[in-house]
Order: C-alpha cells, then structure tokens, then sequence
C-alpha cells in the first residue's frame, strides 16, 4: 500500500465528541481515490461507482497527522478498483479500512467509457 496524501486534524474536522468527523474523512478518501484513479486511467472525467464496507477501527484527534494509502486491486473495461487504509502517521495505527472503492471512466454523457488499459498497464504506472 501507497501512502499519498496526508492530513492534519484541525478543530473544524472534528465532531461532537472531539474526535475526527467520519464524513470529513469519507470526503478526503473519496478525493484520494479520484485523483488516483485519474492518474492510472489517465482521465479526469470519472466518477465513484461503488464504496464497500466503511471499517472504523479508531479515531484521530486534533492535532494529529493522519495519511491516506490507495492500493490497486483490479481493473474492469471502464472500472478500476482498489483498496484504502487511514493511518495516524506518527502511531502507525489504522483509523479505517475500505477493502473496495470502485471509480468508472465516463464520456461527456456521463456514460461508462472504456479506458483500453491492461492489469500490466496499471502495474507499470504503480511501479
């Protein structure tokens, strides 16, 4: 796994409890995700398909620096698909998993396009 981005935790990511807001850290994964999926399909134009099982395992609080890392899993004819761990970057320990999160590359209607790639061709670029 690639850690790409990372974030620091500041008072207006947090919730009621005082401890990172979910849909903040949904809303950075999903922007990670898109930009590596824009990079491996070499497109701007894709979009969130799909989003498996959200697994909060623990939280961050203010002040901490959190990483995101994608990892490619599989390749579909308009689709790639790929994992995502958080981390709290100091203590190495993992604030969710997400086993799948799908991106589909579409034309101007919005419609599925195909993207020519191979499994090789996204291997390649991953290296």
């Amino acid at each position: 796994m690639k850690f790409y981005s990372r974030k620091l935790i500041k008072p207006e990511n947090l919730n009621a409890n005082n401890t990172l807001f979910g849909g903040a850290l949904l809303r950075w994964i999903d922007e990670e995700a898109g930009i590596y999926t824009m990079t491996k399909l070499r497109s701007q134009k894709v979009v969130t398909k799909y989003i498996s099982e959200i697994n909060f395992i623990s939280s961050a609080k203010q002040g901490d620096v959190i990483e995101i890392g994608m990892q490619f899993v599989s390749i579909g004819r308009t689709s790639i698909t790929m994992r995502c761990l958080v981390r709290n970057l100091f203590t190495q320990k993992t604030i969710i998993s997400i086993d799948k999160i799908v991106f589909v590359r579409v034309d101007e209607d919005e419609k599925a396009k195909p993207h020519g790639l191979t499994i090789e061709d996204i291997k390649r670029m991953s290296k």
